[in-house]
Order: C-alpha cells, then sequence, then structure tokens
C-alpha cells in the first residue's frame, strides 16, 4: 500500500498539471453527488463518471514507471 502511494505522489510532484486534472474531476464528482442544478437529470450519472475518471487517473499514476 505505501509503495502505490509513494509511487502516486513521486508521479503527481512530476506532472503537477496532470495532477491538478484528476483532482478537479474528483471534485466535480462529489459536488454533483452533492447538488444537481447544473447536471439536471443526471446528476448521479455525472458524478460517478468523473469520480471514475478521476480513480482511473489515481490507478494511472500508481502504474505508471
Amino acid at each position: 500500500m505505501m509503495k502505490l502511494q509513494s509511487k502516486m505522489l513521486k508521479y503527481f510532484s512530476k506532472n503537477s498539471r496532470f495532477n491538478a486534472y484528476v483532482h478537479f474531476l474528483g471534485g466535480i464528482g462529489v459536488g454533483f453527488l452533492l447538488t444537481y442544478p447544473l447536471a439536471q437529470e443526471h446528476p448521479l450519472r455525472w458524478g460517478i463518471a468523473l469520480l471514475v475518471l478521476s480513480a482511473l487517473g489515481h490507478i494511472y499514476a500508481a502504474m505508471h514507471k
């Protein structure tokens, strides 16, 4: 667990723009899950989709050499 975390931190520190995008998507995803005015009829679908994209970004950072 600590090895993956240190790999992610190292990747995110070297690639600050990617870090910003991944965490921005995660924040927007959480925002959609908390409130729905912007998502209109599909807040859960949008929120989960954005959180999945954010999680995939974290997985990419953990698996990147």
